[in-house]
């Protein structure tokens, strides 16, 4: 054990700047297409509710890809798209959008019916319901799909540093390779932690919400 806590002193000694690239680098494709996973999922899932015709089809969709293992969406993306940073966020893109979507309709339609009369008998138009009664409401179930979501595209974006996405997935993959358990240990640890801050950021911007709703 403390054979393993000097490799990754030493590691840190030797390899800080590029350690660091890779976790701006991880950041910042988990920020991306968080982004376009949140406009994608929540777009369509308004549109979902409000044509409900087509809910169906849409929801089901996006369900297939919550039972594609990331590693299969991530090796299919080569076929179409090829390696690189491009096509692994648009693959991570779309395995992040099922529990958006999934959450952005709940929310919607556990609106109470009662509060959207009572928005219509106050003279609102459909798009200030939507604005004013609807998307409010809605705000806590539609953020905790944002959560799901964001630990999947931190974890899959290690996944994707296979096909030349770059990001923490690199130290992960060169451990495995040589064998040595520092660098796994660096690599799972730095992915770990990037996980518990998203999720406690995420909490933050919730309790904001929460109280400059009580204001």
């Amino acid at each position: 054990m403390r054979e393993t806590w000097n490799s990754i002193i030493l590691y840190f000694e030797n390899n800080l700047e590029a350690y660091l690239i890779m976790l701006r680098r991880h950041v910042s494709i988990s920020l991306r297409v968080l982004a376009m996973s949140i406009f994608i999922g929540c777009l369509f899932g308004i549109l979902c509710v409000r044509f409900s015709k087509y809910k169906k089809w849409v929801i089901g969709l996006f369900q297939v890809l919550r039972i594609v293992p990331s590693l299969a969406v991530l090796v299919l993306s080569i076929r179409f798209f090829g390696i690189g940073i491009g096509p692994a966020m648009t693959a991570l893109t779309f395995l992040a959008i099922p529990p958006i979507l999934m959450n952005t309709v709940a929310g919607l339609e556990e609106v109470p019916f009662f509060m959207l009369e009572t928005s219509k008998a106050m003279g609102m138009t459909p798009l200030q319901m939507w604005l004013k009664v609807r998307l409010p409401l809605a705000l806590p179930l539609i953020l905790a799909g944002i959560k799901t979501a964001m630990i999947e595209i931190v974890a899959s974006t290690t996944i994707a540093s296979l096909i030349g996405a770059g990001g923490l997935g690199q130290i992960i993959f060169q451990g495995i390779s040589v064998r040595r358990t520092e660098l796994l240990l660096i690599g799972g640890v730095s992915v770990a932690l990037l996980s518990l801050v998203s999720v406690f950021m995420l909490d933050l911007l919730d309790r904001l919400l929460k109280r400059y709703k009580r204001v």
